[in-house]
């Protein structure tokens, strides 16, 4: 049966959505149809998305680490757009460090960015979707969910954990009409992947990952990898067991990128702007 799903006149929420794959997932939607919130801790940012993606989008300041905040937020956005449809959770920080090496407060900003945040913004959108018996969630997580890249072991742990989130979310919402769906880019080209080269890898684009966020809305699945080759690779690698995986990874030096950039120039910018947010950045 044909699932194809149009976004025409749909209400849809893209957290971090003032730069990076929130941006392009902001313009995507719009050029879908749907009418988006913009919704990013800068303010400024998402209005310059919204502003380029044109009338059918909104900016929102939110900050995905105030819980009730975000909750009022959606709730803004019901009030002054319509019932919420979509929510994609995009918001994200990915600061470098070695493990025994990150502090604290590096460790706590990372999970109630990356995973606090995706928890609670699916709480509420289920809220909300769970009466009309529709809705679409989708948690961007990483491809780092599934491969231990060291130099960004609690970012791995947060989307391992936003990956077995949204899992048990969609088990426990079968048969309501609320689709639940995650998204596990590779290493996309972005200021959160600046200095990180891995050999023989060329990063996707924003738009890449915003094509398949869109596509996933069109046709609801739940795991969705950008590009798709990295799908079967890793059930390949499952098959041949940890101990070869590991010996490859090392072999392609596919193990040292993010530990490569820690204090690197490239990354330097990302990395303040990253720590001087008053609780997160996304």
């Amino acid at each position: 049966m044909n699932r194809t799903r149009s976004m025409a006149g749909k209400v849809a929420v893209v957290t971090g959505g003032g730069r990076g794959i929130g941006a392009a997932t902001a313009a995507a939607l719009v050029r879908a149809g749907a009418r988006v919130a913009v919704a990013d801790l800068d303010l400024a940012a998402a209005r310059n998305v919204a502003d380029r993606a044109g009338p059918a989008a909104t900016a929102f300041r939110l900050d995905v680490t105030d819980r009730p905040g975000f909750t009022a937020c959606l709730d803004d956005v019901e009030q002054r757009l319509g019932p919420l449809e979509v929510l994609v959770n995009n918001a994200g920080i990915m600061p470098l460090a070695r493990a025994e090496a990150e502090m604290d407060e590096a460790t706590a900003r990372v999970l109630v960015v990356n995973l606090h945040g995706v928890i609670h913004g699916s709480r509420e959108a289920v809220r909300r979707m769970r009466p009309r018996g529709s809705g679409h969630v989708v948690n961007v997580a990483s491809v780092a969910a599934k491969i231990a890249f060291p130099g960004g072991a609690t970012y791995a742990a947060a989307k391992a954990g936003v990956l077995n989130f949204s899992d048990a979310l969609r088990a426990e919402l079968r048969g309501t009409g609320i689709d639940v769906s995650c998204v596990l880019p590779g290493i996309v080209a972005t200021e959160l992947a600046n200095g990180i080269v891995v050999k023989g890898v060329t990063p996707i684009t924003p738009e890449d990952a915003a094509a398949a966020i869109v596509g996933v809305l069109h046709r609801p699945r739940f795991e969705v990898y950008v590009p798709k080759s990295i799908g079967p690779a890793l059930r390949l690698g499952a098959l041949a067991g940890r101990r070869f995986g590991e010996w490859m990874q090392h072999a392609l030096r596919a193990d040292t990128p993010m530990l490569d950039a820690i204090g690197s120039a490239e990354r330097a910018a990302y990395e303040e702007r990253a720590a001087s947010s008053r609780k997160g950045a996304s």
